[in-house]
């Protein structure tokens, strides 16, 4: 049984986001924000963008894998928007 690009199988049957396809998003939104010439409105841009469209297992795995690599690989405005903006991150929504 093939699966499909970009996920893996969990033992219990879901299927999650490889975190390098996330890394890779997550960068691609720091680049087209990183641009603005406000550093607070690019890091809410940041976390909004991640809390309006990246599903809450998205989130939760990248929140997971900031705490566990510190960040390795994510774009420095990337780490400093969830750092800031994390409890928002963190909601079911």
């Amino acid at each position: 049984m093939r699966m499909a690009t970009g996920s893996r199988n969990r033992n219990d049957g879901h299927h999650i986001m490889d975190m390098k396809n996330l890394i890779h998003m997550a960068n691609q939104i720091g680049s087209f924000f990183e641009a603005m010439p406000e550093q607070d409105e690019a890091l809410q841009g940041i976390a909004g963008h991640l809390q309006r469209f990246w599903e809450p297992r998205m989130r939760s795995q990248l929140l997971g894998y900031l705490d566990a690599e510190d960040g390795k690989g994510l774009k420095p405005i990337v780490v400093s928007a969830i750092r800031a903006h994390r409890s928002s991150l963190m909601s079911k929504q």
